[in-house]
């Protein structure tokens, strides 16, 4: 073919400016930060460079072989009647256009509270991040498929409630962009923990609230959004206080590197990245964003978060979901699985009559405080293994009580927690004290009298002996709730 001169130039002057400007609109995630201000160059060319998807009209459909909206609703809701003996279907909230954010729930007593942690997987934060959607209904059907067939899948039913939320941007899917139907990056509109980003309510999207509300009504442990661009296991900070890209550490930094080894050394090649070292990195020494959903989760709602980076290309051929499913299987079950695998688990308790107590739990020299659960005073920390820790109990109005523990394996510590001061009157109370002091038995022997004095010294054998069998009963019992499967010590302080 033959070109004029004029229009050979302009054919050269168009790749050109391709060639810039279309490499930084495919980094890895495409992090950039929702406002200017702080916007700055120094992530630039860190991030992975990623399979062009070409967007034209002319381009092959990239959703050929993804569920729709309509098909991800039909599936949930199907996946809930054909396991409906583990699971539970509920909406969190809808988005922009009104699209139900539907949430799968798995465990052996679905809907109902127990003294277990909870896990949450979101897909889609993104929408033309799409490859996470199809990952949770792939694992939530293994999941029913496997229960009593295979440990693995009968530990985390039977020991995690696990709540799925398949896609939290269902509009962005939809119009094939990545933010929703308002053009909001998701992962930029949570409130900021080093700018005052996002902190008009009013201001922000419902996506984004319906997550919020979310976390005020269930107490997650631990938690993971898929993403895709990259092929890395991304922990907070996400961001830094001047702005600048740098390794910003969290106060439990060791502990998210340890979650981010156990779903990148458990996948096909995560691990062997020649980019972020044994595939995990702090977010922001990637590149700082402001506005994210992870760090959000770790300051307000007590949830450890991580942002997993699972597929190169953000949105591959659906012929290839399979092969990314099973290289993402082992980790996603495995991350779940960590939570009754390590860490520190336990419940609090009053020691004079056995109640719960919505305490707090603290380690020393980790300035991150975990609050046990309203019904049942359970908590569970994360913690990275082969490491010793001093372990704190507090709870106003109690005596706070430490203990130390070297984490091997999981670990079970309850806590009875004794009142500061007892009431002035209270015999039975000052007598079943857990130290029994002599200083009861003397208000004892002044209560009945002198002349009394044998009966007095009867009495007070009998309920020395009975507040003994009390204790001892209290903590049989503590023990024995314990029922997490696999190895793990148990102590009660």
């Amino acid at each position: 073919m033959n070109l004029s001169l004029p229009y050979a130039t302009s054919i050269l002057f168009s790749f050109l400016i391709f060639s810039i400007f279309i490499p930084a609109f495919a980094r890895g995630g495409q992090r950039s930060p929702k406002f200017s201000g702080v916007m700055n160059d120094s992530y630039v060319g860190y991030g992975r460079r990623l399979s062009e998807v070409n967007h034209s009209k002319a381009s092959v459909d990239v959703s050929r072989g993804y569920m729709t909206n309509s098909d991800l609703e039909k599936a949930v809701k199907e996946f809930g009647r054909r396991c409906s003996n583990i699971s539970r279907i509920y909406s969190i909230g809808k988005s922009v256009k009104g699209v139900p954010l539907w949430v799968i729930e798995i465990s052996d007593k679905p809907g109902e509270e127990e003294a277990e942690p909870a896990f949450k997987f979101i897909g889609n934060v993104h929408g033309d991040e799409p490859v996470g959607r199809e990952l949770l209904l792939l694992l939530a059907n293994w999941l029913c498929d496997n229960h009593m067939k295979d440990p693995l899948a009968t530990l985390i039913i039977e020991n995690v409630h696990l709540h799925i939320l398949p896609s939290m941007n269902p509009d962005g899917f939809s119009l094939r962009r990545r933010g929703n139907a308002n053009n909001i990056d998701l992962n930029r509109d949570f409130p900021d923990q080093f700018f005052p980003l996002n902190d008009d309510v009013d201001g922000r999207q419902p996506e984004t609230k319906a997550i919020m509300r979310w976390l005020k009504e269930i107490h997650f442990t631990a938690s993971a959004s898929l993403h895709g661009g990259a092929l890395v296991a991304n922990y907070p900070w996400d961001g830094t206080q001047d702005g600048r890209k740098n390794y910003y550490a969290c106060p439990d930094d060791e502990t998210f590197q340890f979650m981010a080894s156990v779903y990148s050394r458990s996948h096909h090649n995560m691990s062997l990245s020649k980019e972020f070292e044994g595939g995990i990195t702090n977010g922001a020494f990637w590149y700082p964003i402001y506005g994210g959903m992870q760090d959000w989760n770790y300051i307000h709602g007590g949830c450890f978060e991580l942002t997993l980076e699972i597929s190169d290309n953000k949105w591959p051929n659906a012929i290839e979901l399979p092969t990314i499913w099973e290289y993402n299987k082992m980790s996603m079950l495995n991350l779940v699985a960590s939570l009754v695998k390590t860490g520190v688990h336990g419940r609090i308790f009053s020691s004079d009559r056995g109640r719960p107590l919505p305490g707090y739990i603290t380690i020393k020299g980790i300035n991150y405080t975990v609050k046990a659960g309203r019904t049942f005073a359970d908590y569970h920390r994360p913690l990275a293994s082969g490491e010793k820790y001093e372990v704190v109990a507090t709870m106003p109005g109690y005596k706070s009580k430490t203990t130390s523990i070297k984490l091997e394996e999981v670990t079970t510590v309850d806590f009875l927690l004794d009142p500061e001061a007892l009431p002035r009157g209270n015999l039975l109370r000052s007598l079943c004290d857990c130290n029994c002091e002599r200083k009861g038995s003397l208000e004892l022997v002044e209560f009945v009298g002198i002349s009394h004095l044998e009966v007095s010294l009867i009495l007070i054998v009998i309920l020395v002996f009975l507040c003994f069998l009390f204790r001892r009963k209290l903590i049989y019992n503590l023990v024995r709730q314990r029922h997490l499967t696999g190895p793990k010590r148990s102590v009660v302080v």
